[in-house]
């Protein structure tokens, strides 16, 4: 089982009956497969972060769709930090952070007086902001869409496997993980992206406070993947090209497995053992997006049409989209504010929720985004 076909022949919509090839997509994923009246599409990047931001760029470009009324849910599985969350847990990221775009000492060979052998770039200690920023550091999303996207999704009853509560039962031991030891829930928490696949408390503890720092101490560490500042990047730079609208994007990652070791096992044990929470993670991004897709496509009319106006800064480090960044060194080269997003979202064309495919207009409701499976080896979508 892939994440990808979690969408895939279900009596709520035939998400293959209009399949469309797009230029620049993946070789192993080549189309978006979409209803038949284009209200859902769903599109697999390829894992790690040069597949996710080809495949979205790809997408966000293409002159098949007009995307600029699209909400996007990325979905896939992850990582997560028992602290806040357990296997099979859906996650739903108010920030992205790319936690390993830093200096990098082999740990063996880092300086005594230092927690971890990564170092945010021009800085001089791990705890130090770093002082060269590239632009893809830190992205803030809606929160005011999440909490709706997070409502839609609690209304789900998510799966179990006797598998992963005997496996996150060992959690228990461990008072600070009493999160990791639960059934399954809902948590709103944050995503941290990085193309290396980690495991172990020494990692985890590192990035954790990489994301604290990152985010002026606002951010959760809370799962990990390696896909969302790729695809976040791509779909702001669609929106500052006017080609898709980054206040209607939803980031809900499905744990799979721990981000570290439960007492008395190795990192090496976690990262080769068998922690059970494959199948409900892949089962549960179905369960919990299906309820977010439907209660998008439901209220369409009353309150997602015309957006969901954020109440937080949404964009990246550099306050690209506008208004002021409440991580970072502050607005870079952003527009007068951000309220200009949801302004031009209502300004757009006059029928601006139809996405054009080929010859026909669909209204595009949703793009579901999926990376391929870490365990399976096989590359699906990511939301």
């Amino acid at each position: 089982m892939v994440q990808g076909d979690i969408w895939y022949n279900i009596e709520e919509f035939d998400l293959l009956s209009h399949n469309i090839t797009v230029p620049g997509f993946s070789p192993l994923h080549p189309q978006a497969h979409c209803t038949q009246d284009g209200t859902l599409c769903q599109v697999t990047t390829g894992e790690a972060e040069i597949n996710a931001a080809t495949t979205m760029s790809a997408l966000v470009n293409s002159p098949l769709f007009d995307l600029t009324q699209t909400y996007f849910l990325i979905a896939g599985i992850a990582g997560v930090n028992p602290r806040y969350a357990t296997t099979g847990s859906v996650t739903f990221a108010r920030y992205a952070v790319q936690v390993a775009l830093q200096y990098e000492f082999d740990a063996r060979q880092k300086p005594a007086n230092f927690t971890t052998g990564y170092v945010p770039q021009g800085s001089y200690s791990p705890d130090q902001y770093p002082l060269e920023i590239y632009g893809t550091e830190v992205f803030e999303v809606n929160d005011s869409l999440r909490k709706l996207a997070v409502g839609f999704a609690k209304t789900a009853m998510l799966n179990d496997t006797q598998a992963a509560q005997a496996y996150r039962a060992n959690y228990a031991l461990n008072p600070s993980f009493t999160a990791g030891a639960a059934v399954p829930s809902v948590v709103e928490c944050d995503t941290a992206t990085a193309d290396n696949y980690w495991s172990g408390s020494l990692l985890g503890e590192a990035f954790e406070n990489t994301t604290r720092l990152f985010t002026n101490g606002t951010g959760l560490y809370c799962t990990t993947q390696q896909e969302d500042n790729a695809t976040l990047e791509a779909l702001l730079r669609g929106d500052l090209a006017e080609r898709a609208d980054f206040s209607r994007v939803i980031v809900m990652r499905t744990a799979s497995d721990f981000d570290r070791e439960f007492p008395g096992q190795t990192a090496a044990e976690n990262l080769f053992g068998s922690p059970g929470g494959l199948i409900p993670s892949i089962l549960n991004i179905r369960l919990a997006g299906l309820k977010v897709v439907q209660g998008i496509i439901e209220g369409w009319e009353e309150i997602f049409e015309h957006g969901v106006e954020p109440t937080n800064y949404i964009g990246d480090i550099l306050g690209s989209l506008g208004g002021t960044p409440d991580f970072g060194p502050g607005s870079v080269t952003g527009l007068a504010s951000t309220q200009h997003l949801f302004d031009r979202g209502m300004k757009r064309r006059k029928n601006p929720w139809f996405t054009k495919v080929s010859e026909f207009d669909f209204p595009s409701t949703f793009f579901l985004t999926t990376p391929v499976d870490r365990e399976a080896s096989i590359l699906i979508q990511y939301t």
